[in-house]
């Protein structure tokens, strides 16, 4: 929705605040105006020079924490009450947002009988729910307050409820949905069919060395790894803000690649962590079946081969992310990062010789690019570095690029059919609704890790 502002946010968010069904007091339409206009404002103010970068957490003061889980886990937030009330504005929310880095806290806000904001405090623990919708952890635990609202840029609010996105301000334009491309529709398929290497070794293996292991029930499990990994690699190339593109291609024709190099360390990453993960989890599953069973004791080689296993499916998860950071710095160089479909990177500041343009692009609406949610533009209005992707892809049907623009945005193309489809605002966190919360973590064998 073009020509928005923050009070259309604000009247967003008052309609999912009702239909929540929450047993907590809600705010007038004024209050949430006011937050809105705060947090817009403030986004175009330095403190020290440095813009401002925070998240708020919309939290009752006489009653943070209504519904408490019957098992608190250690790393769970808290709020720390200030000995006074600060009340908002944007001076006083530039101030103090120095002091509440949104990886690690966030600012507790609430209002007054009178409908006033104030800032009561802060919360900390911020870090796991970051590492969650980054992918870089498995658990995911409740979050404080009715909602979350976070400035990342000038100009742009993120609203979320719990770890789902509701809607995404950025200067004018209300962002109410983002395409998930990379587990649905074309682009989903075309990453899929990349990791049929990694499908084919899994594959031997398990019949090699766990023959009692199905491969149908590990085959969305190696599906989830490849796209997580490939979402964090975009994650980690928009955290630099410097803006970067991605190219996935079976061959060399109209580029010309300055650094070469052929490193093949996030595949292999890939493959050992997958392996060190069945090995895990059959070594848990025959521990727990003895268990079951009445054994009162666990052997030495299946308590070392557990224990191995864990070890060597952390230490392949960090060797993944190490991977994915040397790729991602990469893409500050000038140019495009060039993969081809095993995810072995063949070199990086390419550039894009092909010429020839489609007369039109069409922008879908939808991951899996239906006629219906097609809109054409023309490709003269996009920058360089979007044109000539554009022109790579029309010309090469096969390739797949992502263009990271320098305020965060990410855009996606391919050619499908005729028509050289373009999808943005693009789904890489691990974003999740009330609907999917109770399916994250399904094992292989289809028990459940329930969250906390």
């Amino acid at each position: 929705m073009e020509n928005s502002r923050p009070q259309d946010l604000a009247l967003l968010v008052q309609n999912k605040l009702k239909l929540s069904r929450s047993k907590l007091a809600l705010p007038d339409l004024k209050v949430l105006e006011d937050l809105f206009d705060c947090l817009f404002y403030s986004s175009m103010c330095k403190e020290e020079s440095d813009l401002i970068r925070v998240t708020i957490t919309f939290i009752d003061p006489e009653n943070p924490d209504p519904t408490p889980p019957g098992r608190i886990v250690p790393e769970r937030w808290s709020c720390v009450a200030f000995e006074k009330h600060i009340p908002m504005t944007t001076k006083s929310l530039a101030k103090i947002s120095k002091a509440a880095d949104p990886l690690s806290s966030s600012l507790a806000v609430y209002y007054n009988e009178k409908g006033e904001l104030h800032i009561w405090g802060l919360i900390d623990q911020a870090m796991h729910y970051q590492n969650f919708l980054n992918y870089e952890s498995d658990t995911d635990s409740e979050q404080p307050g009715l909602f979350q609202v976070s400035v990342s840029d000038i100009g742009t609010l993120n609203v979320m409820f719990d770890y789902e996105l509701l809607a995404t301000l950025k200067q004018n334009v209300l962002v109410k949905r983002y395409v998930d491309v990379l587990t649905i529709g074309p682009i989903s398929k075309m990453l899929k069919k990349n990791a049929d290497f990694l499908k084919v070794t899994m594959r031997d293996y398990l019949e090699k060395n766990h023959p009692a292991e199905l491969y149908a029930d590990w085959e969305d499990f190696l599906d989830n790894l490849w796209i997580q990994t490939f979402s964090r690699l975009l994650l980690k190339i928009q955290s630099y803000q410097h803006g970067g593109a991605i190219l996935i291609a079976d061959d060399s024709v109209d580029l010309d690649v300055k650094y070469r190099i052929q490193y093949e360390r996030l595949t292999s990453a890939m493959i050992a962590h997958a392996m060190a993960s069945v090995d895990n989890f059959v070594s848990e599953n025959r521990i727990e079946g003895d268990f079951l069973a009445g054994r009162r004791s666990v052997s030495k080689m299946l308590y070392l081969r557990e224990s191995g296993s864990f070890y060597n499916k952390k230490g392949t998860g960090d060797e993944i992310t190490g991977a994915i950071s040397f790729i991602a710095s990469q893409s500050c160089v000038d140019g495009v990062v060039l993969f081809n479909r095993s995810m072995v990177t063949n070199g990086f500041g390419a550039v894009l010789r092909a010429k020839k343009m489609p007369g039109k692009i069409y922008i879908s609406a939808t991951a899996t690019a239906t006629a219906k949610s097609l809109t054409p533009h023309d490709p003269k209005h996009y920058g360089t570095r979007h044109r000539s992707m554009i022109a790579y892809c029309w010309n090469h049907p096969s390739s797949l690029g992502l263009v990271i623009s320098q305020d965060g945005e990410i855009r996606a193309f391919s050619k499908i059919e005729d028509k050289l489809i373009m999808w943005e605002n693009i789904k890489i966190q691990q974003y999740l609704t009330k609907k999917s919360k109770h399916r994250i973590n399904v094992k292989p064998s289809g028990t459940i890790e329930g969250r906390d």
